[in-house]
């Protein structure tokens, strides 16, 4: 296909111009590329000289503080429930325990069971008249002893809750000699 002169000169200067255009383009990447490296490196720089020392500094004299003292009352917490429960509740489960175990172990004693029998039989001899149970009135002292045992059953509960609850004086608030920052009002217009 041929093309005339002028069309020729006009697709010349067109792909001038394109190439042009083009190197136009790599200086611009080019320099957008140091741009950016520089950037990067000034970036860094600020963060390692104001952000990471800004940062370490809050941790040393905020986070760690707080830290410390949280780990530390809960410990305390932690030891005083333990000391608690082994000097209060321990011994009074294993007295029960041990006199429980005790009572079946005497229960199952064949002497004892053969002197209970003897002992109802020889007390059968002297006796001419039967006896007879009087028949049940129920009175004030049922409810009177009731009344004993769920007092004694909240006592017991009340104690139980004391020894295992958290004491109120082991947490103490962190006093700073800093005021806490107040934040900025915004401006109305």
């Amino acid at each position: 296909m041929a093309l005339s002169r002028k069309r020729e000169k006009e697709l010349k200067r067109l792909r001038d111009a394109a190439s042009d255009l083009w190197d136009d383009q790599k200086d611009v990447l080019e320099h957008a590329s140091r741009v950016v490296r520089e950037a990067s490196r000034q970036a860094a720089q600020v963060g390692r000289e104001e952000v990471a020392p800004r940062v370490k500094d809050a941790i040393d004299h905020s986070v760690k503080p707080v830290l410390a003292s949280g780990v530390a009352a809960g410990r305390s917490v932690a030891d005083t429930a333990k000391d608690k429960f082994a000097r209060d509740v321990l011994p009074s489960v294993s007295s029960a325990l041990a006199s429980a175990i005790a009572v079946l172990e005497v229960a199952k004693d064949p002497r004892v069971r053969e002197a209970l029998s003897r002992a109802g039989k020889v007390g059968t001899q002297f006796t001419s008249k039967t006896v007879v149970a009087p028949a049940r009135h129920t009175g004030p002292g049922r409810y009177i002893l009731i009344g004993v045992g769920l007092v004694a059953l909240a006592g017991v509960a009340y104690a139980a809750w004391q020894t295992l609850r958290a004491d109120d004086e082991l947490w103490v608030t962190d006093d700073t000699d800093e005021p806490l920052p107040t934040p900025p009002t915004p401006a109305t217009t």
